[in-house]
């Protein structure tokens, strides 16, 4: 029974003589006789020296017997149950802490049957606790915001959305040639000015397809940028509020977002000119293997400088800082959590890849049915005959898509950026005082 850690209270001092633990006074059986002790000092029950009281304290409770409770007596505590968790006289266990010490079942559990409950949790006055995030809190916070504050969001996406398609939808009917396109880059026997001709024609239609689905993405990207940031300290905005807020740093935005597209693409054909260079000197085999090499080299070079400028974005937005220096920003935030801003951002393209997917595959079907010939015409033909019904009919699968998508990716690249600078900056005390939270950061610190 002594090995028992219930089995008496913590902290009361063993008796002279006694082992610690032990509840009550030695066996009486190990005393010697009554009759050969009589005349020795101390030993004589009935003479002065060491008596043995005949009313002990029950076992397990170390405290001095009381009479019978009366006016101004206050009774007993009770004995203590199971475990160390017991509560001494007084109500408190330790100085100023009700309930018990920390390891004897205390408000942190510990020995007395509760588990560690661990630190408090963090203050969370809008979509994320304002601390370290992990991955899918990054991605909630980005859901949350757009559920939340669905007006704002859906009607920021929803507007760029349509006014992007419909000048994709009104370049790609009134000012390219799909048909003529296809018929001569299909055809075996048309010359090499058809086909150099077919080619740029595509060439020309996927760049404006590009710059302009990329300038709809840039204004929503800054809008949403500000929304996110006030959902974070639990504030709402409208889209008006959203544009005044953004619209001094948008131009600075494009600049930004067209920065980044030369680099990426000086670096890519840097890495695929020498084999070009090749192929123009006559070696055709060899200098096409060495562009493709050099090409695919530049483009990890190219995919690794992207994930380090990705959060320029966000800075530019809310740090109102300039181009270089947001890239600056970026490249520090980024500095030492490549793979991580890797990772995150990759599974917020693939999950808005899939969602835009899913809803624009059944608009495409239903395009290719109502327009041309039918859909196994329309496939046979490569696109080539869509005419006026399919732009319209899928276009609006691409508004709806984007009307979701806009605000994941762009939600995910903020949050990304605000919880890089709580784990660098400690930016989550800022973020605290500025959404009015009392005492936050007095006794716990931010993570790192």
């Amino acid at each position: 029974m002594k090995d028992t850690p219930g089995w008496a209270s913590p902290g009361s001092a063993p008796s002279d003589g006694q082992e610690p633990g032990a509840s009550g006074p030695p066996d009486p059986t190990d005393r010697p006789p009554a009759a050969e002790t009589a005349g020795q000092p101390g030993t004589d029950p009935q003479g002065p020296g060491v008596k043995w009281s005949k009313e002990q304290p029950p076992p397990g409770q170390w405290s001095a017997p009381t009479g019978p409770a009366g006016p101004g007596r206050t009774p007993p505590p009770p004995p203590p149950g199971p475990g160390w968790g017991g509560t001494p006289p007084g109500g408190t266990s330790g100085p100023g802490t009700p309930g018990g010490w920390g390891g004897y079942g205390g408000p942190y559990g510990g020995w007395g049957g509760a588990a560690w409950g661990g630190p408090p949790p963090a203050a969370k006055p809008g979509v994320i606790p304002l601390r370290p995030l992990g991955v899918g809190e990054i991605l909630d916070g980005a859901v949350s915001t757009m559920r939340t504050y669905w007006r704002t969001v859906l009607g920021i996406s929803l507007t760029v959305a349509v006014v992007t398609q419909i000048v994709v939808v009104l370049v790609q009917g009134l000012a390219l040639d799909n048909r003529a396109t296809a018929s001569a880059l299909s055809n075996p026997s048309a010359s090499l000015s058809e086909v150099t001709r077919a080619m740029g024609d595509t060439m020309l239609s996927t760049s404006v397809v590009f710059l302009v689905s990329l300038i709809g993405t840039i204004t929503a990207t800054a809008l949403l940028t500000t929304v996110t940031s006030r959902a974070v300290l639990g504030r709402p905005v409208t889209a008006g509020e959203a544009w005044r807020d953004a619209r001094p740093q948008v131009l600075k935005l494009f600049g930004l977002i067209f920065l980044l597209l030369l680099i990426a693409t000086g670096v890519v054909l840097g890495g695929a000119l020498p084999g070009i260079l090749v192929a123009v000197a006559g070696s055709g085999g060899a200098g096409a293997a060495l562009a493709v090499l050099g090409g695919l080299a530049a483009g990890v070079v190219a995919l690794w400088l992207m994930i380090r400028f990705s959060l320029a974005s966000p800075a530019l937005m809310l740090e109102k800082q300039g181009i270089i220096k947001s890239m600056s920003r970026s490249a520090k935030l980024v500095r030492g959590s490549w793979w991580r801003v890797f990772g995150i951002q990759l599974l917020a393209t693939v999950i808005a890849n899939i969602v835009s997917s899913i809803v624009v595959i059944p608009f495409t079907f239903i395009a290719a049915a109502f327009g041309s010939d039918g859909i196994v015409s329309f496939f046979n033909s490569g696109g080539a005959d869509a005419g006026w019904t399919f732009l319209v009919i899928s276009g609006i699968g691409s508004v709806i898509g984007s009307m979701i998508t806009l605000p994941i990716t762009a939600g995910v690249t903020v949050l990304l950026y605000i919880d890089q600078r709580i784990r660098r900056e400690a930016l989550d005390l800022d973020l605290a005082r500025a959404a009015g939270v009392q005492g936050y950061g007095t006794d716990t610190g931010s993570g790192s």
